[in-house]
């Protein structure tokens, strides 16, 4: 498979640096296809800070370096390949709880947290829009 993020990492790279456009950012991980890790008939997810974080990666270098910290052994890791939009727009929303994109997280200085707020999930499911939905509390 070729590279899928390319242009993401060096939006990543320039965002780490503090020289990069945060909304151009956004528009990149939304335009690429990430890779994500699946188990049990989903996505694989992490629990932190009271957010689900939905882990992508770039490429499958970055997926192989996250298979060596989080799969079983010699096993191949099984992903689906997913554009981000849908991710932070179908996914995400469908949790039912606060959720997020981590993307690279097993690439040291190469990691990036899309969390759930307006601008990067839908309003009706970022923590910062100021809704109250029934049944779920502010902001939830």
């Amino acid at each position: 498979m070729e590279q899928t993020g390319t242009a993401l990492t060096e939006r990543i790279a320039e965002q780490r640096r503090g020289v990069g456009d945060p909304r151009a950012l956004v528009g990149e991980m939304r335009r690429s296809v990430l890779l994500i890790p699946t188990a049990g008939g989903g996505l694989w997810s992490a629990q932190s800070g009271g957010v689900r974080w939905i882990c992508g990666f770039t490429d499958e270098a970055a997926l192989a370096r996250f298979a060596l910290l989080h799969g079983s052994g010699d096993q191949p890791m099984d992903y689906a390949a997913l554009l981000g939009a849908r991710i932070v727009d179908e996914v995400v929303p469908s949790l039912g709880e606060p959720a997020g994109l981590a993307v690279d997280i097993a690439t040291e200085d190469g990691s990036m947290f899309f969390p759930p707020v307006v601008g990067i999930v839908a309003d009706g499911v970022a923590v910062d829009s100021g809704e109250v939905r029934e049944g779920r509390g502010h902001g939830r």
